[in-house]
């Protein structure tokens, strides 16, 4: 029975109550807070039946609810079914239209929470308190389910605060160490984000200047009242060498003048996009430290940024193009649109047409990669592999980034050494040619024999560092061997050990014996000049003879002396002839014939004891005799001692009594001078001379090379190494397939990267090689093999935007960059931190490395004209040179 008004009965009423309790509760759905004393008395009368009873409830009344009757502040830690219950909004709504709603108070709304493993009310919300970077002690409290996403946080700062709409701003949460830290993920919730009742949460906007109020980078030479008042051509900035990243800089530099990619991230659209579950990126860290910098460079108001937060990104490369491909890499996978990546099953072509197998590998691969970098960055080829066994015939279409071009690289190499002749009186000649790279050692001699007459197989190779041999080389070692930057000579001698009665060729090096030191009676050596190999005659292998053949060797710049003027008289025992002297002195004995050990030794010397004598080794001396007389003798000074050393120069080789030249190891040979005789003797000017050969003043120019054949050599069919063979499914094994790659779709921008480092196992070099690339319409029709109905409308011309340069060498090398302002179209030249305007003339060289190419049909013109401000205007000019110290 209905009730007057139309208020359905007390029994109705109850049923309608408890139906819409029992049903449980679901996400999303509003419920509300009732005071249990009300909800109490209400179920007392609906059940007592009588419309006029006295346990009527009235207008519903949450004051026991609430703190104070002003704020409406729901009182803390209340139980529910003690002091409230919980209705879902149809019961709630039903129940103020039956009973009323006491008046001025507002309706305790909750919403319906999925937490994990579980749904609830949720009673208490998370309160914050909302404050801006500059002003802290002023914060406003806010309320936030759990399930509020940190986008909701922010967006409700905005709007107390009252932010434009054009500035950009993020938040930060202040922890209970007084810490702060950023919340990155704006669309995590409130409970994923650990947030809790009574944190601070600040909100920071950015600068004008593109800088973050909390990561101000230090710029150099400029205060920040400058910085405020410059004005310069955005994007013309410098960004500061924080100790050998020139590489980072180029990189960053070229990426920064792709217009889409710049735009991309000045309109803010990467902050939608972000991934932060990525398992491959870097939970969107790559992609917000790119973001600021770029916002730093586009500002206007910088000359030069210290990329410092930028840095660690790239520590573990020291190459522009291999920081690019890490760079693309991570800002693909923190900007990847495919949040969960599925599983894609490969197919071979298996016969079907390319356009069907292209197709399909181009969606599968946006199926699990789907950013900004793929549709700026990414093409197609097609991948064709043949085995050379059975004929089987592979093809697969893969995607890239960048194209690696190989240079045409010469089959021969030139090389420069010093060849020594034998002649003690013929200077050394420096010569320059040309052998094969993959040639031997005596490919080398034989190019030097025409250029000196003397046979290639009376030669031998060395590596000379630091006055001694590095390395001497046989005749069947690969060239590649021998590094540009080695220093080479080439020694003529006369025949080896191998020949029977022939020369032995001894390496003899150059040393000083330095004076003793206070208190240390020792001598130490020093080695010095160039080290010799000289030919010995097997038949005349004793110390005196090569004495004698050392002193013929340097008489080129070893002044004799004059006759009489180092001899002596002097009362002496009996000494050997080599014998350890500090001032190296020999004897020529005045004795009767047939008389004492030199005596013996000239007679067999001479033949009479039927072979060449056993010369007594430097430092080994006689036995003393305590009976042997005194004699006078003649003292002939020499001018150096001979000694057998090891072969490093370093220390000398024990010798014992008796002992002659060992065939069986290369014995090496150390002249030592005393430092008054050298510097008498030894002219070291006439020592280091040497002469040019003719084929010194012949340079042999590298001819340039086209950017076209760079690319053909890129789709050159080419056979796989051993070391990456291709598994055959028909043969069931490894072959060297044949593999040919070709162009199928290009993409906007199209990275070409020139390789200009070459890598084998035994040698490394740098190609300097001028490739000739255009600065507009370069064309790759003739490349793409993707069929086409109107070739002369498919947009396959592009310019040049950017191009990253490497000067010096494998080991000491340095990057700059070209590129092209987006807004004014004036081309700059960017070498840290600084930047100048260049001409267009100026761009192609032998330093180009990487090239950046826009498609042109994507180009926009120049939506500004260069800076027409003079130099002396204040506020500086964007064409100016800026250059910070």
């Amino acid at each position: 029975m209905a009730a007057a008004g139309g208020v359905p009965g007390l029994e109705a009423q109850r049923r309608e109550v408890e139906a819409a309790e029992q049903r449980g509760l679901r996400a999303g759905e509003r419920w509300y807070l009732l005071e249990n004393h009300w909800y109490q008395q209400w179920k007392e009368y609906v059940e007592s039946g009588d419309q006029n009873s006295s346990s009527f409830p009235g207008h519903i009344n949450n004051s026991e609810l609430f703190e104070d009757l002003e704020s409406f502040r729901l009182k803390e830690r209340l139980v529910e079914s003690e002091e409230y219950v919980l209705v879902p909004e149809d019961v709630w709504n039903k129940l103020v239209s039956w009973y009323g709603l006491e008046h001025d108070q507002p309706p305790i709304e909750r919403k319906v929470v999925e937490l994990p493993s579980t749904q609830k009310v949720e009673v208490y919300p998370v309160e914050l308190y909302l404050c801006q970077h500059n002003d802290l002690d002023s914060p406003v409290t806010a309320p936030f389910s759990r399930v509020d996403t940190i986008d909701a946080v922010l967006q409700e700062a905005r709007g107390q605060f009252e932010v434009p709409p054009e500035d950009e701003t993020r938040l930060w949460v202040k922890n209970s160490d007084g810490s702060c830290e950023r919340l990155r993920n704006i669309h995590m919730t409130v409970l994923d984000a650990c947030l809790s009742t009574g944190q601070v949460v600040i909100m920071e906007t950015r600068n004008k200047d593109g800088t973050w109020p909390s990561s101000r980078p230090h710029i150099m030479r400029n205060s920040v009242e400058d910085e405020e008042l410059y004005r310069g051509q955005p994007g013309v900035c410098g960004l500061t060498n924080l100790g050998n990243t020139c590489f980072m800089n180029s990189a960053f530099q070229c990426l920064s003048n792709v217009p889409p990619l710049t735009e991309y991230f000045l309109n803010n659209h990467y902050l939608g996009e972000l991934n932060f579950s990525n398992p491959l990126g870097m939970k969107g860290e790559i992609a917000e430290a790119y973001a600021d910098l770029v916002k730093q460079a586009w500002s206007g108001h910088h000359r030069a940024i210290v990329p410092r937060m930028f840095k660690f990104l790239g520590y573990q490369q020291h190459d522009a193009q291999e920081l690019l491909s890490f760079l693309l890499d991570g800002l693909h996978e923190d900007l990847n649109r495919v949040k969960r990546k599925e599983y894609v099953e490969l197919r071979d072509a298996a016969g079907r047409p390319d356009e069907e197998v292209a197709e399909e590998a181009w969606r599968n691969h946006k199926r699990r990669n789907d950013s900004i970098i793929v549709d700026i960055f990414h093409g197609l080829f097609k991948s064709t592999l043949v085995c050379p066994a059975c004929g089987k015939v592979s093809v697969t279409f893969d995607p890239f980034c960048y194209l690696s071009a190989p240079l045409p690289v010469s089959q021969e190499r030139t090389m420069e050494l010093f060849f020594v002749y034998m002649d003690p009186r013929r200077k050394p000649q420096q010569h320059r040619v040309v052998v094969p790279k993959a040639g031997k050692v005596l490919d080398l001699c034989i190019a030097l024999a025409k250029h000196t007459g003397v046979p290639a197989e009376q030669m031998m190779v060395a590596d000379v560092f630091s006055h001694r041999f590095y390395k001497l080389y046989q005749a069947d070692e690969a060239l590649s061997c021998i590094l540009d930057r080695d220093d080479i000579f080439v020694y003529e001698v006369a025949g080896g050990l191998a020949e029977p009665g022939g020369a032995l060729v001894l390496p003899v090096y150059l040393r000083e014996r330095a004076p003793p030191r206070d208190g240390d009676p020792g001598y130490g050596v020093v080695l010095f000049g160039h080290p010799l190999l000289v030919s010995v005659p097997q038949a005349q292998l004793s110390w005196d003879a090569l004495y004698g053949l050392l002193l013929e060797r340097l008489s080129r710049y070893v002044r004799p002396p004059e006759s009489g003027s180092e001899e002596e008289e002097e009362e002496s025992e009996e000494e050997d002839l080599y014998g350890p002297q500090a001032n190296g002195l020999s004897e020529e004995e005045e004795e009767a014939p047939g008389e004492g050990p030199a005596s013996q030794a000239k007679e067999g010397s001479s033949g009479g004891s039927g072979g060449p004598p056993t010369p007594s080794p430097p430092q080994a001396t006689l036995p003393p005799t305590a009976n042997r007389p005194k004699r006078k003798c003649r003292r002939r000074r020499l001018l150096f001692t001979v000694r057998p050393v090891n072969a490093n120069g370093t220390s000398e080789r024990p010798a014992l009594p008796g002992e002659g030249f060992a065939l069986h190891a290369q014995p090496y040979i150390a002249i030592d001078w005393d430092s008054d005789m050298k510097k008498r003797y030894y002219d070291e000017e006439e020592a280091e001379g040497y002469v040019k050969h003719e084929c010194m003043g012949h340079v042999q120019r590298r001819q340039p090379v086209k950017l076209r054949e760079c690319v053909e050599l890129f789709t050159t069919v080419e056979t796989l190494e051993e070391e990456n063979p291709w598994y055959c499914p028909t043969c069931k094994r490894h072959q060297l397939a044949t593999k040919k790659l070709d162009l199928w779709a290009l993409p906007e921008v199209l990275i070409i990267h020139l390789k200009r480092f070459s890598y084998t196992r035994l040698a490394r070099e740098k190609l300097d090689t001028l490739v000739e690339f255009p600065i507009r319409d370069l064309d790759f029709s003739d490349f793409i093999i993707k069929p086409r109905a109107d070739v002369a409308s498919a947009p396959h011309k592009y310019d040049l935007i950017a191009v990253s340069n490497h000067y010096g060498s494998l080991r000491d090398g340095h990057y700059t960059t070209f590129a092209r302002n987006k807004d004014s179209g004036q081309w700059f030249y960017f070498d840290d931190s600084s930047v100048s305007p260049v001409a267009e003339a100026q761009i192609e060289s032998k330093a180009a490395y990487v090239l950046f190419y826009q498609r042109q049909d994507r180009i926009r013109p120049p939506r500004t004209a260069p800076c027409p401000r003079p130099p002396d205007a204040g506020g500086g000019c964007c064409s100016d040179s800026m250059e910070v110290d």
